[in-house]
């Protein structure tokens, strides 16, 4: 007699949610380099809860799936954000050193090294993929060079670079959840 059971994983696709809460607050936080508005406290809020937990959540349940990928992408980018609200916060909440333009200008360059590293692994996957973390790697060194240079042109491009990455992001989470809902390939990836 053979007693091997099968467990069927039942657990929802955490992909959208974490797409959907990268899409929107890197949107918005865009919109802003763009030169439409100051950071303020929608901005954090997004970035905090949406951006950072919503993200991290999803990283996790991606682990659970056994997405490598998508869990150490989630958590990592969920961790920037709460990182990049923390060094908006930490100067005026805690008294710490405000970060001058070249640690900043280091911090997104390093991210975008990392992202890199995920532009690599998503040439062997859709196109969608590809062209998120290929404008999000450009987006970084665009941001890294705005603080490295004080140029205000060059964060004004970084801006619309982001807001198109961040509907990059938007348009794979929407696909994901409405072809899944219609069982076929309405939106392609």
């Amino acid at each position: 007699m053979n007693n091997t059971y099968t467990l069927k994983d039942n657990t929802a696709n955490p992909l959208p949610l974490g797409l959907f809460g990268f899409a929107m607050t890197t949107i918005l936080l865009n919109i802003h380099n763009a030169g439409f508005f100051p950071v303020d406290s929608m901005i954090m809020g997004m970035g905090i809860f949406f951006g950072g937990g919503a993200q991290f959540i999803a990283g996790v349940m991606a682990w659970k799936k056994g997405n490598n990928f998508a869990s150490v992408a989630f958590m990592a980018y969920g961790a920037f954000w709460l990182t990049l609200v923390f060094l908006w916060l930490a100067p005026g909440v805690f008294g710490a050193a405000k970060p001058d333009a070249t640690s900043m200008g280091c911090y997104l360059a390093i991210w975008g090294m990392f992202t890199v590293i995920f532009f690599l692994q998503t040439l062997k996957g859709h196109t969608t993929g590809k062209l998120l973390f290929g404008s999000l790697a450009i987006l970084f060194f665009l941001l890294s060079a705005s603080y490295f240079t004080g140029s205000t042109s060059i964060l004004n491009i970084a801006g619309w670079v982001g807001i198109v990455c961040g509907s990059l992001a938007f348009y794979e989470a929407s696909a994901i959840m409405i072809n899944g809902a219609y069982e076929k390939t309405i939106l392609p990836l």
